[in-house]
Protein backbone atom coordinates (compact mmCIF):
# COMPACT_ATOMS: atom_id res chain seq x y z
CA UNK A 1 0.00 0.00 0.00
CA UNK A 2 1.08 3.39 -1.16
CA UNK A 3 1.29 6.34 1.53
CA UNK A 4 0.21 9.29 0.15
CA UNK A 5 1.91 13.14 2.36
CA UNK A 6 -1.09 15.24 3.93
CA UNK A 7 -0.29 18.05 0.82
CA UNK A 8 -0.45 15.59 -2.16
CA UNK A 9 -4.23 15.52 -3.60
CA UNK A 10 -6.68 12.82 -3.57
CA UNK A 11 -7.09 10.98 -6.80
CA UNK A 12 -10.68 11.46 -8.68
CA UNK A 13 -13.13 13.89 -8.98
CA UNK A 14 -11.37 17.83 -8.21
CA UNK A 15 -13.32 19.23 -5.44
CA UNK A 16 -16.30 20.82 -6.06
CA UNK A 17 -16.34 19.06 -9.68
CA UNK A 18 -20.25 18.20 -10.32
CA UNK A 19 -21.07 15.62 -13.51
CA UNK A 20 -24.79 17.31 -13.82
CA UNK A 21 -24.83 18.88 -17.32
CA UNK A 22 -27.47 21.61 -16.32
CA UNK A 23 -28.68 21.73 -19.85
CA UNK A 24 -28.99 18.49 -20.58
CA UNK A 25 -30.86 18.10 -17.12
CA UNK A 26 -33.30 20.55 -18.01
CA UNK A 27 -33.69 19.16 -22.05
CA UNK A 28 -34.63 15.87 -20.04
CA UNK A 29 -36.54 17.21 -17.22
CA UNK A 30 -38.85 19.01 -19.50
CA UNK A 31 -39.07 15.78 -22.51
CA UNK A 32 -39.55 13.77 -19.61
CA UNK A 33 -42.71 15.58 -18.10
CA UNK A 34 -44.25 16.22 -21.00
CA UNK A 35 -44.62 12.48 -21.69
CA UNK A 36 -45.67 12.11 -18.29
CA UNK A 37 -48.29 14.37 -18.77
CA UNK A 38 -49.46 13.17 -22.07
CA UNK A 39 -49.68 9.98 -20.91
CA UNK A 40 -51.83 11.35 -17.80
CA UNK A 41 -50.09 10.45 -15.13
CA UNK A 42 -49.17 12.36 -11.33
CA UNK A 43 -45.56 11.76 -9.97
CA UNK A 44 -47.26 9.99 -7.87
CA UNK A 45 -48.52 7.30 -10.49
CA UNK A 46 -45.82 7.26 -12.02
CA UNK A 47 -43.88 6.61 -9.15
CA UNK A 48 -46.00 3.76 -7.98
CA UNK A 49 -45.54 2.28 -11.89
CA UNK A 50 -42.20 2.58 -12.19
CA UNK A 51 -40.35 1.84 -8.35
CA UNK A 52 -38.71 5.33 -8.68
CA UNK A 53 -39.26 7.79 -5.86
CA UNK A 54 -41.80 10.37 -6.52
CA UNK A 55 -39.08 12.89 -4.96
CA UNK A 56 -36.25 11.83 -7.38
CA UNK A 57 -39.25 12.04 -10.29
CA UNK A 58 -39.35 15.78 -9.59
CA UNK A 59 -36.08 16.75 -9.55
CA UNK A 60 -35.60 14.36 -12.86
CA UNK A 61 -38.01 17.14 -14.49
CA UNK A 62 -37.31 20.14 -12.74
CA UNK A 63 -33.44 19.50 -14.15
CA UNK A 64 -32.13 18.70 -11.24
CA UNK A 65 -30.74 14.99 -11.04
CA UNK A 66 -29.54 12.62 -14.74
CA UNK A 67 -31.15 9.97 -15.15
CA UNK A 68 -29.00 6.06 -14.73
CA UNK A 69 -29.63 3.81 -17.49
CA UNK A 70 -32.19 1.55 -15.38
CA UNK A 71 -33.75 4.76 -14.44
CA UNK A 72 -34.36 5.83 -18.26
CA UNK A 73 -35.62 1.97 -18.89
CA UNK A 74 -38.11 2.19 -16.19
CA UNK A 75 -39.46 5.82 -16.90
CA UNK A 76 -39.67 4.51 -20.52
CA UNK A 77 -41.58 1.59 -19.71
CA UNK A 78 -43.96 3.85 -17.14
CA UNK A 79 -44.65 6.01 -19.80
CA UNK A 80 -45.52 3.57 -22.22
CA UNK A 81 -43.05 4.74 -24.61
CA UNK A 82 -39.71 3.76 -26.01
CA UNK A 83 -36.37 4.85 -25.04
CA UNK A 84 -35.52 6.91 -27.91
CA UNK A 85 -38.85 9.48 -27.42
CA UNK A 86 -37.31 10.09 -24.41
CA UNK A 87 -34.09 10.79 -25.64
CA UNK A 88 -34.55 12.40 -28.76
CA UNK A 89 -35.27 15.78 -27.82
CA UNK A 90 -32.30 15.91 -25.56
CA UNK A 91 -29.94 14.81 -28.37
CA UNK A 92 -30.94 17.24 -30.68
CA UNK A 93 -30.69 19.88 -27.72
CA UNK A 94 -27.04 18.55 -27.28
CA UNK A 95 -26.08 18.72 -30.87
CA UNK A 96 -27.45 22.14 -30.91
CA UNK A 97 -24.78 23.49 -28.95
CA UNK A 98 -21.84 21.77 -29.37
Amino acid sequence: MRFRPKHEPKPGRPKGYSSLDEGIARAFGETAKAARLKAGLSQEALALETGIERSYISRLERGLSQPSLLALLKLAKGLGCELFELLAPVEKAFRRRR
